[in-house]
């Protein structure tokens, strides 16, 4: 019998990805697929956030502003739409890059003291929203064909442990799109 090599689990043992605490997440295209981004030439991407977090007009260095492909605006529309479906989350700050997003996701206190649904399953729900949206756009001839699948399988995550862990993350999130094109990709911590 042919073995093949076991996957190692992503999520700690004994964490419970319900109760309130603050996610840095990163979900990669199928094969590394480049369909975010109209233009993959530019120097920056679409980066959200709260305007409490997020200063208006770019952060406080300046960059370029791009235009997300038609793909790229579905999957910040879907990511928007978490706060909607599961009111105990919040997305802090994200990057919508060509083959991949990362984004601060923060659990909250539910109303009443319930236990909302684990991460994972909010994740799911986005990849799965995301997907079904960007298949009815290839159909529609929208959004260009894809290799076998949009997203892939797992996705990346830190739980944020301080204040200093969220800044030095939201500070990534932020100088990822100029990194991009200036950077080998090995030299990310977080791709």
């Amino acid at each position: 019998m042919r073995s093949y090599p076991q996957r190692k689990p992503l999520r700690l043992k004994n964490h419970d990805y319900s109760q309130p605490n603050a996610y840095f997440i990163t979900i990669c295209t199928y094969r590394r697929q480049s369909l975010f981004w109209a233009d993959e030439g530019l120097l920056a991407a679409a980066v959200g956030a709260h305007p409490c977090v997020r200063p208006p007009g770019g952060g406080h260095f300046s960059q370029p502003e791009i235009v997300l492909s038609k793909a790229g605006e579905m999957v910040s529309k879907w990511l928007k739409k978490i706060p909607e479906k599961y009111p105990g989350y919040t997305i802090d700050e994200y990057v919508i890059m060509p083959d991949h997003i990362h984004f601060i996701i923060i659990c909250e206190e539910w109303p009443g003291g319930h236990v909302g649904p684990p991460l994972q399953s909010v994740l799911q729900w986005f990849k799965a929203q995301t997907t079904n949206e960007y298949i009815r756009g290839v159909r529609a001839e929208v959004f260009p064909p894809f290799n076998s699948r949009i997203w892939q399988r797992t996705y990346y995550e830190h739980i944020i442990r301080d204040q200093n862990d969220m800044q030095d993350i939201r500070r990534y999130i932020e100088e990822n799109p100029i990194k991009w094109n200036t950077e080998k990709e090995e030299e990310y911590p977080w791709n």
